[in-house]
């Protein structure tokens, strides 16, 4: 029963792709998709480098004994800044920044530091204080404690962090075209703009493969790099 509703269901995009045009587009784009592919995923990375080093290194400084205290408040101001839509804070980068890459890569590693620094700031405070006393107890220092004990503990809730991070990441860095970025965005705003649905199609579902496969990329690479013990998905 399973095959054939999968049989069905392939039978239906097939054929809606082939009746709206969606192949033909596809194929009447592919030199541009593939140089407009390279550069979403180029400006998507370089914006989740940035956030990850932002995020993990705000989020650990926001833990440290001397500046835990005001920890809630930072946490509730990241909160509020991410109810403020990705294209705005893009709008803003581009008033003080101009137009284009770098522009792009600032604004969409903006919106990526949320979740990274959220889930360190969270990863880190739920390690158990019984560690932490037992590293005081061996004449662990503060930072000793952090890189032997706090992050190691943590890193599955940051990894998780970066993995939402990059996959909003790459679903977002279309809208770099809307303030001069490269990427697929262009093909999908220059497909609304002139009416063609299945040029634009072709950019949304390309952007959507990317989201997932990207998603998947990291699942694996958490599960190889994140030790049992500490990764639950490890038995």
């Amino acid at each position: 029963m399973k095959n054939i509703l999968f049989f069905l269901f392939a039978f239906a995009i097939g054929a809606y792709s082939y009746h709206s045009g969606f192949l033909h587009s596809f194929y009447d784009l592919r030199d541009d998709l593939t140089y407009l592919t390279i550069a979403h995923m180029k400006i998507s990375v370089l914006a989740s480098v940035y956030a990850t080093l932002i995020g993990v290194i705000a989020g650990v400084f926001i833990t440290r004994p001397k500046y835990k205290k005001y920890g809630g408040v930072v946490i509730q101001v990241i909160n509020a800044i991410n109810t403020i839509p990705v294209l705005a804070l893009l709008a803003v980068c581009m008033l003080f920044m101009g137009i284009g890459d770098t522009t792009a890569i600032t604004g969409l590693a903006l919106t990526g530091v949320i979740p990274i620094l959220l889930n360190t700031y969270q990863g880190i405070t739920e390690v158990s204080p019984a560690l932490i006393e037992a590293a005081k107890g061996q004449g662990m220092t503060n930072t000793q404690i952090l890189m032997k004990v706090e992050l190691p503990n943590a890193l599955f809730v940051i990894f998780a962090g970066v993995k939402t991070s990059f996959t909003l990441t790459v679903s977002r860095a279309p809208l770099a075209f809307l303030i001069g970025g490269s990427g697929l965005g262009e093909i999908i705003f220059t497909g609304i703009a002139m009416f063609d649905f299945p040029a634009m199609l072709v950019g949304s579902v390309i952007v959507a493969v990317l989201a997932v496969a990207s998603d998947y990329l990291l699942s694996l690479m958490e599960y190889v790099i994140i030790p049992t013990g500490i990764n639950p998905h490890k038995y």
